[in-house]
């Protein structure tokens, strides 16, 4: 005997009320009516309340539950009162289980021009979140380090030293990659001009004063804040995830302590070191085009040492340190206040790189500014 295809009769039991009647074996397999045809009716009839009778229902599987959960998100975003009659066992158990929490609202797409994007209200108090944000963070990390410095703090040496490895020699691969190419870089824009007046020596100069206040600390800066600052953000907001953090706080230890200042203070110790160590191999790089020029390295180190001097070496250290302080405050507060999910985390990894790299570039600005000021 062959199975009953399934099917559906909508009926009018009286003013703005209409019974959905469903028969047959609704099972996989079987072919049913598309909903579309369903929603057609019920949208001409206008009616206010429906329920749907399974008196007349064979056997069922998945496909009469998801029929029905249509219906019911149909039925709520209508305003139309839903409920249901002489179901199979187990039926209103399971709608009742999948329609006890509400779906999760999609995002309206913007449907406007992109200039209603910059809406200057929106931007302003995105800007006003940001910085209540920036400077909550701030003083958590501020009262830590008090904190640490009377001994009180739950930071541990062992991590400490842990990131510092992390930050430290697992970068030297890629910073030596870059540090070298652009102490070269430097060397050839230099020496196209210098070639004009005959002075192409003083490219050493170019290339030490270059490599030594700008560029092997930036470049250094920029190479930690995608590597290590996205780094934290995602290991912190894996955390989250997995509500490692709630766990810590629920333990009385303060998540600033434990998680963030030995990533912090890691990376203060380290960024110097690495800026020193790009540096040299700037200088280096820096030689190797000067030598194609026929400069020998005779010639080189002496005319890059009348250029060396300890202003420009503390600009770039003290350039490191500030640039260390801010990669490890984008990357953790990304981390700290990351969602739950696995998009959460990459956005928080996104957002510790581009956040990083804006403030890299608005504090080599300004320390520039101050120190033309000084005259150092």
């Amino acid at each position: 005997m062959s199975s009953q295809a399934p099917q559906y009769t909508i009926q009018d039991d009286q003013q703005d009320t209409a019974t959905l009647v469903l028969c047959g074996e609704w099972q996989q397999g079987q072919h049913a009516a598309s909903f579309s045809s369903v929603k057609s009716e019920l949208a001409s009839r206008h009616c206010t309340h429906l329920c749907v009778d399974g008196s007349a229902l064979g056997e069922w599987d998945s496909l009469l539950m998801g029929f029905l959960l249509q219906c019911h998100d149909y039925c709520s975003a209508q305003g139309i009162a839903f409920d249901t009659h002489n179901m199979p066992n187990g039926v209103d158990q399971l709608l009742a289980v999948a329609t006890a929490v509400e779906a999760h609202p999609e995002e309206k797409q913007l449907r406007s021009s992109w200039l209603s994007r910059l809406d200057p209200g929106r931007l302003a108090k995105e800007l006003v979140e940001h910085l209540q944000e920036s400077l909550a963070f701030t003083g958590e990390v501020t009262i830590a380090l008090l904190r640490l410095a009377r001994g009180k703090a739950n930071t541990r040496f062992v991590d400490f030293k842990n990131f510092c490895y992390q930050a430290g020699p697992h970068a030297f691969a890629i910073i030596s990659l870059t540090s070298v190419l652009v102490g070269m870089i430097l060397a050839y824009l230099g020496a196209v001009q210098l070639k004009q007046f005959g002075a192409e020596v003083y490219v050493a100069n170019l290339v030490v004063i270059g490599m030594l206040r700008e560029m092997g600390v930036l470049m250094t800066a920029v190479v930690m804040a995608g590597r290590t600052g996205a780094a934290y953000a995602a290991q912190l907001g894996t955390m989250q995830t997995n509500e490692e953090i709630d766990a810590i706080t629920t333990m009385g230890i303060s998540p600033i302590e434990f998680l963030v200042l030995p990533r912090m203070l890691a990376l203060i110790v380290i960024m110097p070191l690495l800026t020193l160590y790009a540096d040299l191999l700037g200088i280096v790089g820096g030689g190797i085009v000067a030598g194609g020029m026929g400069i020998t390295p005779i010639q080189y180190i002496t005319q890059g040492e009348t250029a060396l001097s300890f202003a420009h070496v503390a600009v770039g250290l003290l350039k490191a340190l500030v640039f260390a302080v801010l990669i490890a405050v984008a990357g953790c507060r990304a981390g700290i206040n990351s969602g739950r999910s696995s998009a959460a985390v990459g956005q928080a990894a996104t957002n510790a790189v581009v956040t990083a790299i804006v403030y890299l570039i608005v504090a080599d600005a300004a320390i520039n500014i101050i120190f033309q000021q000084l005259k150092i």
